[in-house]
């Protein structure tokens, strides 16, 4: 669970929240047809924007900013170590039976390409392939909420531009003036709302948790290809702490301190 996600959102929707209503009456920013403007609108234009398979796993996409997996690197550098270790005392082949138990999918494919005897180039050239496209699947996913951050907007000001026409056109009227002027405020007010407060935020979550995750298993490459060249333990934690900002780096060697 991410909780500066959560706290972050609930955070601003109270701020918010509180000023609208500080300001006089908060039923004032409701009206349903500047609702069904900017979120119809914007989630239409979103779907003609990208593929159908990328709308049906939105929600999936919105989960990932608020329960994303927190990756124990210092952890994964052990793990590692410890099979560079048994590697240089046992083989390369003593490291399959691990390699069956690890829950990592792309560390568990990593070994076993070793164990294998898997040429070190074309073991580097598949985990890197396997890297690039899950970096352009995470950068597809992101775009969709980039669509809705630009098109809440657009949609808020085609609603502001309806309203006025409404306005406008019942000039003789007084009373479809008031209704006329809200929607073509408030439809602005909700495509800056969804915009700001929802599409941008997430989205620079999503990049966030990709970046941690692809410098992973750019770690983990790291420290398979030199336990596939037998590198001396010591020499792989060195290589893998490069990974590591400098207060894990402390964490680790204090941990190793204590053993």
């Amino acid at each position: 669970m991410d909780l500066a996600s959560i706290v972050g959102l609930s955070f601003s929707i109270i701020v918010v929240a509180w000023g609208m209503i500080m300001g006089g009456d908060i039923m004032a920013f409701y009206d349903l047809p500047s609702i069904l403007i900017v979120l119809g609108g914007t989630l239409g234009a979103a779907m003609v924007a990208n593929p159908l398979d990328r709308t049906k796993i939105l929600p999936k996409i919105l989960k990932n900013a608020f329960v994303s997996e927190q990756i124990d690197m210092i952890g994964l550098i052990q793990t590692l170590v410890s099979f560079a270790e048994k590697a240089r005392r046992e083989g390369l082949l003593a490291l399959e039976e691990d390699a069956g138990q690890l829950d990592d999918e792309f560390m568990r494919k990593s070994i076993q390409l070793v164990v294998d005897g898997t040429d070190p180039e074309l073991v580097k050239s598949i985990l890197d392939t396997e890297i690039g496209l899950l970096e352009e699947r995470h950068s597809e996913n992101k775009g969709y909420l980039d669509s809705i951050a630009e098109l809440g907007p657009a949609f808020g000001m085609l609603g502001t531009l309806i309203g006025l026409i409404q306005m406008l056109g019942n000039l003789d009227d007084p009373s479809a003036l008031g209704p006329g002027m809200a929607v073509a405020l408030v439809t602005t007010f909700y495509g800056s709302v969804l915009a700001n407060m929802v599409a941008i935020p997430i989205g620079k979550k999503l990049n966030q948790n990709s970046g941690r995750e692809i410098l992973c298993r750019e770690l983990m490459v790291e420290g398979i290809l030199s336990i596939q060249a037998g590198e001396n333990p010591r020499i792989v934690e060195e290589k893998l702490k490069v990974f590591l900002p400098p207060k894990m780096r402390k964490v680790l060697d204090e941990g190793k301190e204590e053993e």
